[in-house]
C-alpha cells in the first residue's frame, strides 16, 4: 500500500457518511412511527358536495395509514341519499373514524345524528345539542301511510347504526319518532356519544390509548402526533357553491333570461353567451340537487306566458299568470327540507327582476304598437308639406326634405301646403291644408 494515510483518510469519510445516513433514517423511521392524523370541517347541510368531499377524504386516510380520521361535525342536517352515504363510509373504514360536534353553538341535527351514531368515537364540545332527527317531507305532501314507513325506514336505519356502535338504541328512536335535541351533557350521561373535549387538541389527548372495537380490538395512539388539516380543492369549492339551491336557482333564471333576449334580438351575442354559460352550470348544479320536475315545468310556462304577454295585448292578464307560475315554480323547484330549499329573500328579488324585465319589454312592445310608423311611406301619412307645382289630379310636393309626385282629388295651386293623407306606388295622396 503506498499512501496508507490517504486509505485512512477515505475510509473515515465513508464512516462518517454512513453514521449520518443510518441515524438519519432511523429519526425518519421514528418520526413516521409517531404518525399524524387527518382533521376535516364539516359546516353546513348535507348535500352531494359535502358527502363526495367526506369520502374521498375516509379513503384519503386509510391509504395514507392515518392514525384515525376527525370530523368536525356543525350542522342543520341534509339529504337522505348524502347522509347515507357518508354513514356507509364510516362504517366501512379501514381507520377509525372520530366525529366531533364543534365549535361551543354547533349542533348535529338531523342527518347530523345519524353521522354522529355511526363513528368509532363521537365526541361533543361544550354547549353543542344533537337529536331532531324526524325525516322531513321534501317539497311535496304524503299521506299518513306513506309518512309512517319512511319513520319506521328511518327508525330501523338509525337503530342499527346505534347498535353497531353500542350506544342507547332507545334514545336514537325518540330522535326520529319525537325529533328530541339534547345537550352535550346528557348526551352523555345517556351513552350517546362517548366523550366531552373543550377543543381538539383536548380531544386528541383524551382518545389517546382508547379501545377501538373492530374485527378485533385495536388500540388508538394519538401521543405525539401531527395533525394534518384536509382543505377542500377547488372542485369541491365550485360544486359545493353550485349546489346551493340559491345559487342553481338564481343560474337558472339568468340563464333563460339571457336566451330569450338572444333569440328576441339575433346578433346580440352577450346575452346569449352569459345565458348559455349560466344554464349549464345550473344543469350541473341540478344533477346534485333534487330536482322537482313540477317546479321546472311551471318556470318554463311562466316564461311563456311572459312572451305571449310581448306578443299578445291581454291588458296585463298574461304577465300576472307568469308572475303566479314562476313563484309557484321556484318554491316547488327543489325536492330539499326548508333550510336548504330557494329561500324568499331569493325567490322575491328574482321575480321582481324578471318580472319587470318583461314588463318593460311588453310595455316598449305595446307602445311601438300602438304609434304611428315614424320611417317609411307609412310615416309620411299625416305630414305637411308644400305643392311645388300646380296639381290638377297630379302635380309635385315636397315633403320631408324630398320631392314627391303626388295625386290630389282637388286642384291645388303651386306653393299652397298640403297634407299627406296616403300613398301608392311612391306616389302620395295629399290634401290642401285651408287656411282658418
Amino acid at each position: 500500500m503506498k499512501n496508507p494515510k490517504k486509505y485512512k483518510v477515505i475510509w473515515t469519510i465513508c464512516l462518517a457518511a454512513w453514521i449520518i445516513i443510518y441515524t438519519g433514517g432511523l429519526s425518519h423511521v421514528q418520526a413516521a412511527h409517531k404518525g399524524f392524523i387527518y382533521v376535516l370541517t364539516v359546516n353546513g347541510p348535507i348535500n352531494p358536495a359535502i358527502a363526495e368531499f367526506v369520502i374521498e377524504n375516509v379513503e384519503k386516510a386509510a391509504q395514507d395509514k392515518a392514525h384515525c380520521l376527525i370530523i368536525q361535525l356543525d350542522t342543520p342536517g341534509g339529504l337522505d341519499l348524502s347522509m347515507r352515504s357518508i354513514v356507509k363510509s364510516i362504517l366501512n373504514s379501514e381507520i377509525p373514524v372520530i366525529v366531533y360536534v364543534s365549535p361551543s353553538g354547533a349542533r348535529a341535527a338531523s342527518a347530523g345524528v345519524m353521522i354522529t351514531l355511526a363513528a368509532d368515537i363521537a365526541a361533543m364540545a361544550p354547549g353543542t345539542n344533537i337529536g331532531a332527527a324526524h325525516p322531513v317531507t321534501l317539497g311535496q305532501e304524503m299521506d299518513k301511510e306513506m309518512m309512517r314507513k319512511v319513520e319506521n325506514d328511518m327508525v330501523a336505519y338509525v337503530k342499527s347504526i346505534a347498535s353497531k356502535r353500542r350506544r342507547n338504541v332507545q334514545w336514537a328512536e325518540k330522535a326520529v319518532r319525537k325529533s328530541v335535541s339534547i345537550t352535550e351533557n346528557e348526551a352523555l350521561n345517556l351513552m350517546v356519544i362517548d366523550l366531552i373535549a373543550r377543543d381538539l387538541n383536548e380531544l386528541i389527548q383524551r382518545i389517546d390509548g382508547w379501545e377501538i372495537k373492530r374485527n378485533g380490538k385495536e388500540v388508538l395512539s394519538t401521543r405525539e402526533t401531527s395533525i394534518v388539516f384536509l382543505e377542500e380543492n377547488l372542485r369541491h369549492r365550485i360544486l359545493r357553491t353550485l349546489s346551493d339551491p340559491n345559487i342553481a336557482y338564481v343560474l337558472m333564471m339568468i340563464g333563460m333570461t339571457g336566451l330569450f333576449f338572444e333569440l328576441a334580438h339575433p346578433g346580440a351575442i352577450f346575452p346569449g353567451v352569459i345565458g348559455g354559460i349560466c344554464l349549464i352550470l345550473a344543469f350541473f348544479a341540478f344533477q346534485t340537487l333534487p330536482i322537482n320536475y313540477a317546479g321546472i315545468l311551471l318556470i318554463i310556462l311562466s316564461i311563456i306566458l311572459f312572451i305571449l304577454e310581448v306578443k299578445v295585448t291581454s291588458f296585463g292578464l298574461l304577465g300576472i299568470a307568469g308572475i303566479i307560475c314562476l313563484i309557484l315554480g321556484s318554491l316547488m323547484l327543489f325536492r330539499v327540507p326548508s333550510y336548504m330549499g330557494v329561500s324568499w329573500k331569493t325567490v322575491i328579488p328574482t321575480v321582481g327582476a324578471i318580472s319587470l324585465f318583461f314588463l318593460i319589454i311588453g310595455t316598449l312592445a305595446f307602445k311601438a304598437y300602438v304609434s304611428k310608423p315614424k320611417t317609411g311611406m307609412e310615416g309620411l301619412i299625416g305630414a305637411q308639406g308644400v305643392a311645388t307645382k300646380r296639381i290638377v289630379g297630379e302635380g309635385k310636393v315636397f315633403v320631408h326634405g324630398e320631392y314627391w309626385n303626388a295625386e290630389s282629388e282637388e286642384v291645388i295651386e303651386s306653393g299652397e301646403k298640403i297634407e299627406v293623407i296616403g300613398s301608392e306606388h311612391l306616389r302620395l295622396k295629399v290634401k290642401k291644408i285651408k287656411n282658418k
